[in-house]
Formats: structure tokens, C-alpha cells, sequence
């Protein structure tokens, strides 16, 4: 699975803003959840299962985002969410996949998957 996009502005919303250890990216895509799954799983990421979960509890508290206009972006709808990850040599990852996903400017929902990924680089 080929991300389309990575795109800062989303990693300054979605990602706290000084992480202790690590780094982030947030990149979209069209495909479809369970598809990013699915190719991630063929690559040596490890998923759990597919759940909906309401917007701030998908989303998180350590972030930039406004919350209550996260909120009425979602209305009632919720985030299809999946936490994975992969250890390789000299780097682990954490990676969360989430859809529908917000736009940058929090005013329309954008189909496909968005993924958080963290990834800690190691000697």
C-alpha cells in the first residue's frame, strides 16, 4: 500500500506538538481501512481489530486540534479506527489508522484512511 500524501499541517493537528522521544508523520490515502490494514499486515505490521469510536476518543487529547469543532465536524458518525505495529531492525513504530478522516481546516470529512504513524529510531 502506497500512502498518497503526508502532510505536515495534519502531523501539527493530530500529533502532540514536542514528542519526548520519536517522531511523527500522518499521511493519507483513498484505500479504504481495510485495505491500509491489510497491506500494512502483508508488510509485518501487526493490527488489532476495526472499531468505532467517537471523534475525541479516536483523535486523543495530547494535540493541537479544536475539539469542539472536531466535534461538530463528525456530528454523529464515528471513526472507524485501528491501532497497529511493527518492529524491524533499529526502529519501532506505532501506528494508528482512522476513517472517515478530517481536512486540515476541520470542515469536511475525507474519505479513505488517514494514518498516525510514531516511529522510534534505535542504535
Amino acid at each position: 500500500m502506497i500512502l498518497v500524501s503526508c502532510d505536515p499541517g495534519l502531523a501539527t493537528l493530530f500529533t502532540p506538538p514536542h514528542p519526548g522521544l520519536g517522531s511523527y508523520e500522518v499521511c493519507t490515502t483513498a484505500d479504504a481501512i481495510e485495505a491500509v490494514a491489510g497491506s500494512g499486515r502483508a508488510d509485518g505490521q501487526h493490527y488489532g481489530d476495526i472499531e468505532a469510536l467517537e471523534s475525541l476518543d479516536a483523535f486523543g487529547a495530547e494535540s493541537l486540534y479544536d475539539r469542539s469543532r472536531l466535534a461538530r465536524l463528525y456530528g454523529g458518525t464515528r471513526v472507524r479506527v485501528t491501532h497497529g505495529w511493527k518492529e524491524s531492525p533499529g526502529s519501532f513504530e506505532s501506528v494508528t489508522l482512522l476513517s472517515p478522516y478530517p481536512d486540515p481546516s476541520l470542515t469536511h470529512l475525507m474519505p479513505g484512511t488517514m494514518e498516525i504513524r510514531w516511529v522510534l529510531a534505535r542504535p
